[in-house]
C-alpha cells in the first residue's frame, strides 16, 4: 500500500510540475525577452516533457533493465543521476536553440543559463521518480536510501 502511495505522488508531483511548467521555470531562471519567447513558443511545457522522460526513463532503466546486485550501490545510483543531470540539459538546449534558430531569434547565452537551473529540476524529478518506482526493484530497491 505504501508503495503505490508513493508512486501516485510521484506521478502527481511529476503533473503538476509539467501544468505549472512555465511558472516553475521562470521562477528559477527569467529574462524578459527569453522567457517571453520560451512562453510564446510552447518551450516550457516541451522542455518539462524533456525533463519529465529523462527522469523516469532513467529511473526505470536503473530499477528494471539494469536492477543487477553488482550495480546496487549508491554510488551507481549516483552515476546514472549524473548521466540524467548531463543528459537532459544537453537535450533541452539543442530543442531550445535550433527553435529559437527557425525564428531567427539568438538566445544561445540565456538558453545555457536556462539549462544549468533546468538541471536542478532534473535533479530533483530524478530523485522523485526514483523514490516512487523503486519498490518493485528485485535487486536495487534498497538504493540509494535502505528502506
Amino acid at each position: 500500500m505504501k508503495n503505490s502511495i508513493l508512486l501516485a505522488i510521484g506521478l502527481i508531483v511529476t503533473a503538476a510540475a509539467i501544468a505549472l511548467s512555465d511558472t516553475l521555470f521562470e521562477a528559477l531562471y527569467f529574462d524578459n525577452e527569453f522567457s517571453n519567447e520560451m512562453y510564446n513558443s510552447h518551450l516550457y511545457f516541451t522542455n518539462i516533457l524533456i525533463v519529465a522522460i529523462t527522469a523516469w526513463g532513467l529511473a526505470a532503466i536503473y530499477y528494471y533493465i539494469i536492477n543487477s546486485v553488482s550495480f546496487s550501490r549508491w554510488y551507481h545510483w549516483l552515476m546514472v543521476l549524473a548521466a540524467a543531470v548531463v543528459i537532459c540539459p544537453i537535450a533541452s538546449y539543442f530543442h531550445i536553440t535550433g527553435t529559437m534558430e527557425e525564428m531567427q531569434l539568438n538566445f544561445e547565452h540565456q538558453a545555457f543559463h536556462f539549462v544549468l537551473t533546468e538541471a536542478f529540476v532534473e535533479a530533483a524529478m530524478f530523485l522523485i521518480a526514483s523514490f516512487s518506482i523503486r519498490w518493485w526493484s528485485s535487486n536495487c530497491r534498497h538504493t540509494p536510501f535502505p528502506e
